[in-house]
């Protein structure tokens, strides 16, 4: 067992808590609803990025690649000041939604290059311009541009050109829990000497206004030109810098005078910092060397092409010569990160692969945050502090008074998205899962516990509206990682994590089947389910339009849920036969389901179109015929993903189980005649359970890798090609709607064009397309074969399927022929120069055509399946499939 392994041994059992400080602080709170505190929910203009650096936060904390304890108590991060910019950069600059032309982004390059799952070792790197930077040109530019434009980058103001910029690696190395190194490396890429002002910076999060603290926590300086870290909750740190910097400090207060124009009631403000490096004001700092916030200044000059290290040290008992260690520390936890990924990654031949897939799980490392929301409180407000207007009792999030989140969160993007979504989430806990199982099986019930499922049962979504609706994938993480867990857990299943999950998704399901089948047909609308600008119309508002949407996705989705249900009841078998009384409720459910699809409440409508051989939504209007909405999209396949193969033997230990299936099918034959196949076996006696039969499967996937309609060179789009020339148009009342394939940026306002899924390739829905072939290809033991590519004459197995799908995604961040990624389409400069070309971005979504990211730049919670993807492309295939090396090409 290796030394990381052993580290999480440790802090699972309680011995040392290794993960009591990580990468937990934000990349962004200004912005965020937790901090707007206005009458009409305007969270973007409550609080901007000029602003925030003036402003002490209520909910949590940011910097550029920062650390804290797992309560934020104490924060550090990096400030940064080429000597031209009008303001320190301390926090990384974006876009809001409105100003941006396809909604808020990041504009900043950096990176996460390396984490293990305790932290003790930790790396990315930020790319820092020399010339002033573009704040304005970027604002200006994009305002300038329409939805039919590109998104104006960092990259595109020219500032990287000619090499004037530093590159900044940020590491952190763990001798013990509380005894940490910090670095700072700073590059100066340019072609001359360049000065540069590198501040690591210490502060206290904001709590003291509560009344909950017994006295205030304080930072100051020691004899030895260091700083000692106080707090009633934590003690003591000692903080100990290589060389001599200057020290300063002030207090992490609102500069209301600023903000405000009103008088300031404390003097020493958060800004203080900011004023005295950029515009030598002193008299904001606090002359007697103590505060809640600190900076250690280094003014350095770097020559051209040449490097300096920034290193500090922090304790929790002082000793000195602190900083005399740090280097080998540092050596150490390298080698055993190292040592850590190798064994991961033993099967992973190819290189490049081999880098893509640890920065991947670098970024899902790197994405944790500290994430603070207490609902009742932030409506009700603060004795003493902000007193938020009358409207919000009423408005965003009202109805979520209970949740009380205080926890460590994995984050879909710490910029664009420092709020969880929890179908994002799900998907997160996967390839986690391979690294640490015990923080993604933490995760999965997080979302379970009584401090976020509300009392009726329903999961909160995400922080702009917990009411919303996200896809119900939530059981399916819970059994996937399960037995990815149990599996390196020597066969031994953890029937804590699983029984706990099982019985609050229980509860979550009935949610479901009672607020989203308001009919009790078994059809469910759903609504938004994630999949923003998916349909013709917004789904969260059909009653806009005085009618009623009976969706395919949100029915199938309910289906899967069910077969995952079903799935987890016979998991649990394993230890008390009386789930299988579960199993047959949820199987139950399935086939109602199923049959409704086909024949809803009896009126011969079906969700399936015999004409186009696909899956529709069908929309109701009062007094008119039902309209199926004949848009070919993600929406059609995701049928495929309810799929559950059963060994036979499994069966033959439950004989209640047996014996009530048996019944049900043969009473209830034309629900049996709908499911493939529970009456002939497959292979080695498998039984399968799947909405779809041989025709309809055979037609969703002819549809779905066909290159004119859903097949791209980097996965399965979101919308069929054949949309390009012939968009889809229909007119509700007196509205003529149409939709057409977008392989790039939204070109629709719905949901704010921040996101498309009227073309693009998104991991998520490709991951779920892979896992269900290989359940196909698990039931048939590769006898089944489809012909591929359509049209071609030649008949591959589904698991081959599956591998190429898997290659076609990973290719989006492999280096071609000429040494491009796609990902990174015609920028040159990321696709040939040294500095940039082997550090990845993992973008929310991908063009559908030529693989480019799209949208938020480090989204590598979902779009850190592509570390799973690796992790399955180099695992033996079916036996049928033994030459699948020879079919793909890398």
């Amino acid at each position: 067992m290796n030394t990381e392994k052993l580290r999480l041994e440790e802090d699972r059992d309680g011995k040392k808590h290794w993960k009591k400080w990580g990468p937990y602080l934000t990349e962004r709170q200004w912005g965020t609803v937790r901090e707007d505190y206005s009458p009409n929910g305007a969270a973007w203009d409550n609080v901007t990025h000029d602003e925030a650096r003036s402003k002490a936060y209520r909910w949590g904390e940011e910097g550029i690649g920062g650390i804290s304890d797992n309560k934020q108590n104490l924060c550090i991060a990096w400030a940064f000041w080429n000597g031209k910019d009008r303001i320190l950069k301390e926090r990384l600059f974006g876009l809001t939604g409105p100003q941006g032309n396809h909604g808020e982004d990041v504009k900043e390059l950096y990176y996460y290059l390396d984490s293990t799952p305790t932290h003790s070792y930790m790396k990315m790197l930020y790319k820092y311009p020399q010339n002033e930077f573009p704040y304005s040109k970027i604002k200006e530019e994009n305002k300038a541009r329409s939805k039919a434009d590109p998104e104006y980058e960092i990259i595109d103001t020219g500032i990287f050109d000619d090499d004037a910029y530093f590159d900044i690696f940020i590491e952190y190395a763990k001798r013990d829990v509380e005894d940490i190194s910090g670095f700072a490396t700073v590059h100066n890429r340019a072609k001359e000497d360049s000065e540069i002002w590198v501040m690591p910076t210490f502060w206290f999060r904001k709590t003291w206004h509560t009344g909950h603290e017994p006295f205030m926590p304080k930072l100051s300086k020691t004899e030895e030109n260091g700083i000692k870290a106080f707090s009633p909750n934590n003690g003591n740190y000692f903080i100990s810098f290589e060389g001599n910097p200057e020290i300063k400090f002030c207090d992490n207060e609102t500069n209301r005078e600023r903000l405000y124009h009103i008088p300031n009631d404390k003097k020493y403000l958060k800004d203080a910092i900011n004023d005295y490096v950029v515009h030598k004001y002193s008299q904001y700092l606090n002359p007697s060397n103590y505060g809640t916030k600190a900076a250690a200044i280094y003014k350095m000059t770097i020559p051209a092409g040449g490097s300096a290290v920034i290193k500090f040290r922090m304790v929790h008992q002082k000793s000195t010569g602190a900083t005399e260690i740090c280097d080998e520390i540092l050596k150490e936890r390298k080698k055993e990160a190292d040592e850590f990924y190798a064994e991961i990654q033993h099967r992973v031949k190819d290189e490049d692969m081999r880098s893509i897939q640890r920065q991947a799980y670098a970024g899902m490392m790197w994405s944790k945050q500290f994430y603070y929301y207490n609902v009742e409180r932030w409506l009700e407000g603060d004795s003493g502090r902000y007193v938020p207007p009358k409207e919000r009792k009423k408005g965003r999030n009202s109805d979520w008074r209970h949740l009380y989140n205080q926890d460590i969160i994995s984050m879909p993007d710490k910029w664009e998205y420092p709020w969880y979504a929890v179908w994002d989430s799900a998907f997160h806990c996967i390839p986690i899962s391979r690294i640490d199982p015990d923080f993604a099986k933490d995760q999965l019930l997080l979302f379970l516990n009584e401090s976020y499922m509300h009392p009726n049962g329903q999961i909160p979504a995400y922080e702009w509206n917990f009411s919303d609706v996200n896809p119900p994938v939530h059981a399916y993480a819970v059994q996937r990682v399960y037995q990815i867990d149990k599996k390196m857990r020597d066969g031994k299943g953890d029937q804590e994590f699983l029984e706990r999950a099982f019985h609050k998704l229980m509860i979550n399901f009935t949610w479901w089947v009672n607020q989203k089948d308001s009919d009790g047909k078994n059809i469910f609308e759903g609504g938004f389910l994630g999949l923003d600008n998916i349909s013709v119309i917004d789904r969260s508002h059909a009653h806009h339009y005085k009618g009623k949407l009976e969706q395919a996705d949100a029915t199938s989705w309910m289906a899967m849920f069910s077969l995952n249900m079903m799935r987890i009841s016979l998991d649990l078998c394993e230890f008390n036969k009386t789930y299988q009384f579960t199993a047959m409720k949820f199987l139950e459910h399935f086939l109602y389901i199923a049959g409704a699809m086909n024949n809803i409440s009896g009126e011969k409508i079906s969700l399936w179109n015999d004409e186009e051989n696909f899956y529709f939504d069908i929309f109701h209007l009062p007094g008119k015929e039902p309209k199926v909405m004949k848009l070919k999209s993600i929406v059609g396949i995701i049928p495929l993903f309810a799929v559950e193969s059963i060994r036979l033997d499994m069966f033959d230990s439950l004989p209640e189980f047996k014996a009530r299936l048996e019944f049900f099918l043969k009473e209830k034959p034309k629900l049996a005649a709908l499911v493939s196949s529970w009456i002939q076996p497959g292979f080695e006696k498998r039984r399968l359970f799947s909405l779809l039969r041989g025709h309809r499967m055979k037609s969703i996937l002819n549809k779905m890798l066909d290159p004119g309609e859903f097949l791209s060179d980097y996965g399965i789009r979101s919308l069929s090609k054949f949309h390009e020339k012939k968009p889809y148009s229909v007119k509700i009342n007196s509205d003529q709607l149409t939709v057409r394939y977008t392989p790039g940026e939204s070109d629709s306002l719905m949901f704010g064009g921040n996101s498309n899924w009227r073309g693009p390739i998104w991991f998520p829905i490709n991951h779920l397309i892979i896992e269900s072939l290989r359940k196909f290809d698990y039931y048939y033991g590769g006898e089944f074969s489809i012909e591929y590519p359509t049209g071609s004459g030649n008949y591959v197995t589904m698991d081959l399927i599956a591998k190429e799908l898997s290659l076609r995604c990973i290719k989006i961040f492999l280096k071609d022929k000429d040494g491009n990624r796609p990902v990174y389409g015609h920028y040159k400069k990321m696709q040939e120069d040294p500095h940039f070309k082997d550090h990845i971005l993992f973008y929310e979504y991908f063009h559908g055509d030529n693989g480019r990211g799209m949208g938020a730049s480090h989204q590598t919670g979902w779009t850190g399946l592509v570390a799973e993807m690796i992790y399955k492309y180099y695992k033996p295939t079916t036996k049928k499939s033994e030459d699948a090396d020879s079919f793909f090409r890398i």
